[in-house]
């Protein structure tokens, strides 16, 4: 299928998992483009997408460069600290700081405020990076010290499952966490947003509250 039919697909099961439990505002969808070639993410563009998402640097780059001057960059892979000088001004999202050492280089590099997503290991995989739910808050308090972070949201990588009472509770359990932090009042954490929702689990995040998911595989394919 095209991406835009897979766009449109995705956009009506969204739609109809909203109305499922009574929500309005739709997530903002981001192609997830590192297993698919420059062509491919164009004709994402063409099918309306502004958003794209990279874990790594010369993918990353290569994307931006090659696609027009309109489009939100979301890097969404966990960053070096010693690679941050090489990207980082580059980057309109940051979906994975999880380490002090990691928002230490960004303030050092970054030549104006970078929008970041803690990342949050909600289902404790050792597989995965993040941060348990029990270190957000003060992790983010700490961040306080560096002038060129602005925490937007939360961000979680759900196991690959099928039980989604599970992954509900996953997701809402990262709402829960993210609300705690906008009763805080951080005026450099505002942490109004949540990434959470990839190909298999969209719909779910969706009616937990995302306000962004990050589609590969079910929106651009798989091509390289």
């Amino acid at each position: 299928m095209s991406v835009v039919e897979n766009y449109d697909y995705i956009q009506s099961k969204i739609k109809k998992h909203l109305a499922k439990v009574g929500l309005k505002s739709m997530p903002r969808v981001i192609a997830v483009t590192k297993y698919v070639t420059i062509e491919r993410a164009k004709e994402a563009y063409d099918a309306g997408i502004r958003d794209f998402g990279e874990n790594r640097i010369e993918g990353f780059l290569d994307k931006k460069a090659a696609l027009p001057n309109d489009v939100t960059m979301h890097f969404i892979g966990s960053l070096q600290s010693r690679k941050v000088k090489e990207v980082i001004n580059e980057i309109d999202y940051l979906h994975a700081l999880d380490r002090d050492s990691l928002a230490k280089e960004i303030s050092k590099r970054a030549t104006h405020t970078i929008k970041c997503f803690v990342q949050v290991n909600v289902a404790g995989e050792a597989s995965k990076h993040g941060l348990s739910l029990d270190q957000v808050v003060p992790f983010i308090q700490n961040l306080s010290k560096y002038e060129h972070i602005e925490v937007v949201g939360l961000m979680t990588m759900a196991p690959y499952i099928d039980d989604e009472d599970q992954l509900k509770d996953i997701f809402t359990q990262l709402k829960s966490k993210r609300d705690d932090i906008q009763a805080l009042k951080l005026n450099y954490a505002p942490c109004t947003e949540l990434s959470m929702g990839m190909s298999n689990d969209y719909a779910i995040a969706t009616e937990a509250g995302a306000t962004y998911v990050r589609i590969g595989t079910s929106l651009v394919g798989k091509e390289e």
